[in-house]
């Protein structure tokens, strides 16, 4: 198949074009700093202009047949697989994603589209009882309109498509505002499969621009109903202001602290497996990525020697090399901050098992013992790959650890006794656990979201459904009605 083109344009109204500002977006490949994109910015004017598209597409993809809608996004799923390498390259090159992420990732991103393909046949209103004589009491179920969706530079194309998939299949029409690092992954590239999908003109639009100029406006333009944001939680709460100032529905799914908890009765070898895919996966940059490795003092030594082994034998490099673990963090920037918090816990008793070092934006993979919570290698989200591991000495201690910080995303426990591994998770504040896995898990039919300041809202199955449309109650009086007055 021809690779896609133009992924330096924004598109709007079915209309690929050059944006008006003065301004550019160089995109650049995080390993070796060359520019794979030089995008001239959107503004303002682009802003309204893919609005006011969005608003007047709305008008009939609303009302499209349930069966049409079904086919296009069955017909995305299609050409995604058919574009699997390319997609997994271009995560590579621009998100600095290995080669076994680029493919997870796009999976992912399918089995999104398949299951939203399902939400137009499972959008139902409801027959209620009335208690009113003669009174039909009807609930209608109807798409918001107009959603805006603000994506990450993490999972480009699989966070992108969780919005995106279930907002199109649900009757709204959509205005993408992908992340300043990765244009193509978590915009153009998923516009171009839209629209060789045959999507109608004006019902998904691209602005490509500087936040400073267009992110407030984005969210409180006054076209949009709901803005779903996948991002840090500092700047999700000034969309959730702004939202809420504006009376918009959102779905913010922020930042984590995930704990990974290894009980004294853990099977090492399979917590050790499951630990290394849970936080070295995309080099750590993902927001269910383990922050935290609570591990009890009695197994502490044994699980931490068998972790430095493994990773010891991570090979990083390249991510466009298949063999490569653990590639580039998205900039130079991203490693230097958590270098700071590496050092500063560091002469605050923490200790240094293997890694620690550097070479451009590569975080060469750490581990680090003798962690607190108080220390910023583990107070602060790490998104990058460091495993800290701090002890616990019984059941009350690590909970107290796994809940006295603001943060609960994801996470994950390990024990031999599998309910009271379940008791012990449903104690846990967090939107999502794992018993006897690890916390990177993300299923289409499943609600996906979390507690306390790692966001609101659900994604996934009816959740997002529910999320993503309103509902109408219409009742009609059959017989005359008596009155009081």
């Amino acid at each position: 198949m021809t690779p896609y083109q133009d992924l330096d344009k924004q598109y709007i109204n079915g209309r690929w074009q050059d944006g008006r500002e003065d301004d550019t977006i160089q995109d650049i490949n995080p390993f070796d700093n060359s520019v794979l994109l030089d995008i001239k910015c959107g503004g303002l004017a682009e802003l309204n202009e893919a609005y006011a598209a969005a608003q007047q597409a709305a008008k009939t993809w609303g009302t499209t047949l349930p069966q049409e809608r079904r086919d296009i996004l069955l017909k995305a799923a299609a050409l995604l697989l058919e574009r699997k390498d390319e997609f997994a390259e271009w995560i590579a090159k621009e998100a600095g994603g290995a080669h076994a992420k680029g493919e997870v990732e796009v999976m992912l991103a399918h089995e999104v589209l398949l299951e939203a393909s399902s939400f137009p046949n499972r959008l139902h209103g409801s027959i209620l009882n009335s208690s009113t004589p003669g009174k039909e009491s009807r609930v209608y179920r109807k798409p918001l309109g107009v959603i805006g969706i603000i994506s990450p530079w993490n999972f480009p194309v699989h966070l992108s498509m969780r919005s995106i998939a279930p907002a199109l299949a649900c009757g709204n029409t959509i205005v993408v505002k992908p992340a300043s690092q990765t244009p193509a992954t978590g915009g153009t590239l998923l516009a171009k499969l839209f629209e060789e999908a045959g999507l109608p003109a004006g019902v998904f639009n691209i602005v490509i621009g500087k936040s400073s100029v267009i992110g407030d406006a984005f969210v409180s333009h006054p076209v949009p109903k709901m803005i779903s944001f996948t991002g840090s939680t500092p700047v999700g709460k000034g969309i959730g202001k702004l939202a809420g100032e504006n009376l918009k529905k959102v779905a913010l799914e922020l930042g984590g602290n995930n704990v990974f908890i290894v009980m004294e009765d853990a099977d090492i070898d399979r917590a050790v497996a499951a630990g290394m895919m849970g936080k070295f996966m995309h080099q750590g940059q993902i927001c269910m990525a383990i922050n935290r490795f609570l591990v009890h003092e009695k197994v502490y030594d044994e699980f931490c020697g068998k972790l430095v082994e493994r990773t010891k034998a991570l090979k990083v490099g390249n991510p466009l090399d298949r063999e490569t673990d653990i590639g580039p963090l998205i900039d130079e920037k991203q490693v230097k901050r958590i270098q700071k918090d590496i050092e500063e816990s560091v002469a605050q008793g923490a200790k240094i098992e293997f890694g620690g070092q550097a070479d451009g934006a590569v975080l060469y993979p750490t581990v680090m013992t003798n962690v607190r919570n108080s220390m910023p290698i583990a107070h602060n989200e790490i998104f990058g790959p460091v495993a800290c591991l701090v002890p616990f000495k019984d059941d009350a201690e690590m909970l107290q650890l796994a809940n006295e910080l603001d943060f609960g995303l994801s996470g994950a426990l390990h024990t031999r006794n599998v309910e009271r591994g379940v008791q012990l998770a449903r104690e846990v504040e967090t939107g999502m656990i794992h018993v006897n896995d690890q916390s990177v898990n993300d299923e289409p039919n499943a609600p996906f979201g979390g507690e306390k300041e790692s966001g609101m809202g659900r994604f996934g199955g009816e959740w997002v459904m529910e999320e993503m449309t309103r509902v109408q109650w219409v009742s009609v009086q059959h017989t005359p009605r008596e009155y009081p007055i």
